[in-house]
């Protein structure tokens, strides 16, 4: 067995022995072919147990480039071949690295918030996801996780943290060829979180927490 499979096997008995872990929906996901998963980020849970479950499917995921500063962290992301970003700016590299993944008919994981939320809120999304969804083609398949938020205060009670896997309708964004201005990119993202929210329980939601404004303009379900 590979180092990451022999690592995926390992997390996944790790994380069902401190999680109860709802993955159900997760066959929802097709097993091959290239496709985006968008998803919240709540905290360190959110990659070992996605990446673990989606076994034997590999994922590629986008990862803040600090990640690498921790030996044993930049170990674990390096040999499930994650993408390393400069948060902040427009990080070209990670870009065309991300679109070959895509274009090679890989899975790739993108958290459109940017950052760890902490408490399972949702976060404004930002628009780098929409460039690449636009150029690959790829479908997007919207991804929440909520429960994890409660690891800490459940392992100081020695208590299993409830985790769940919620996976949305797949869509690809409408596009004539012609990369979008900057508005409707922002109005196509909100778009995008609001499938993401639509997913999470009410009090999740944080920002679209009103999912009677969200529109539906710029997505085409498959």
């Amino acid at each position: 067995m590979a180092l990451a499979g022999v690592i995926n096997f390992t997390l996944r008995g790790i994380t069902r022995t401190i999680c109860e872990v709802d993955d159900s929906e997760l066959t929802r996901i097709p097993k091959k072919g290239p496709c985006i998963l968008a998803g919240n980020h709540v905290n360190f849970l959110d990659a070992p147990i996605l990446i673990s479950h989606l076994q034997p499917r590999p994922i590629v995921a986008l990862a803040k480039r600090e990640t690498w500063d921790n030996p044993f962290i930049g170990m674990l992301f390096s040999s499930w071949n994650s993408i390393p970003i400069r948060r902040g700016e427009a990080d070209m590299s990670a870009f065309r690295e991300s679109l070959r993944v895509l274009k090679e008919g890989q899975m790739l994981a993108i958290a459109p918030e940017g950052t760890r939320s902490g408490t399972g809120v949702l976060q404004k999304g930002q628009p780098g996801i929409v460039p690449l969804a636009l150029k690959s083609g790829a479908p997007i398949y919207p991804v929440a996780y909520f429960g994890g938020e409660r690891f800490w205060n459940n392992i100081k009670h020695l208590s299993r943290t409830p985790f769940t896997i919620r996976v949305g309708r797949p869509f690809r964004l409408k596009y004539d060829g012609v990369l979008p201005p900057h508005d409707e990119r922002e109005q196509m993202t909100a778009e995008i979180m609001y499938q993401i929210a639509a997913l999470l329980p009410p009090t999740y939601r944080g920002v679209y927490a009103d999912l009677s404004k969200a529109t539906e303009n710029w997505l085409d379900f498959i």
